[in-house]
């Protein structure tokens, strides 16, 4: 392993935290129905982790000599919100996943401080990630 997947690996994740923000804002005025104010508050409230988040990558790239992407990935279209609760969590582990592997690739190129980070990151993915699997048991 290599810096140079590393930094791949980490402007994949920051694609991903883009998405995500782009996301929340969009399900957030999308959301409709008895459920839309709720909705709305729980993604409102998503957007300033995963806009951290951003900031962290981009930051850490450009550390690492890459240059961060601009790019999000792109936003799953939902019909209900339903759908966009399951987008969202399908996003989450997707997310928790893609940041596991990057805790090793950071542990073996010997980034302590960025494996820790992401960790911390992780923990924050797995709070949402809760959180949409509580929302869809309603």
């Amino acid at each position: 392993m290599d810096k140079k997947t590393l930094i791949d690996g980490l402007n994949h994740d920051l694609a991903g935290e883009l998405q995500a923000i782009v996301m929340y804002i969009h399900y957030a005025a999308a959301a409709t129905g008895v459920e839309r104010l709720e909705l709305a508050e729980f993604f409102e409230r998503e957007i300033q982790d995963e806009l951290r988040h951003a900031l962290f990558l981009a930051n850490k790239i450009t550390a690492l000599g890459g240059t961060p992407t601009d790019e999000p990935l792109p936003v799953p279209k939902a019909k209900n919100n339903q759908e966009m609760i399951k987008n969202v969590l399908d996003a989450e582990v997707r997310t928790i996943a893609a940041y596991s592997e990057r805790v090793k690739q950071a542990e073996e190129i010997g980034d302590l401080g960025l494996s820790n980070d992401l960790q911390d990151i992780i923990s924050d993915e797995t709070r949402h990630k809760e959180e949409a699997e509580k929302l869809l048991r309603s």
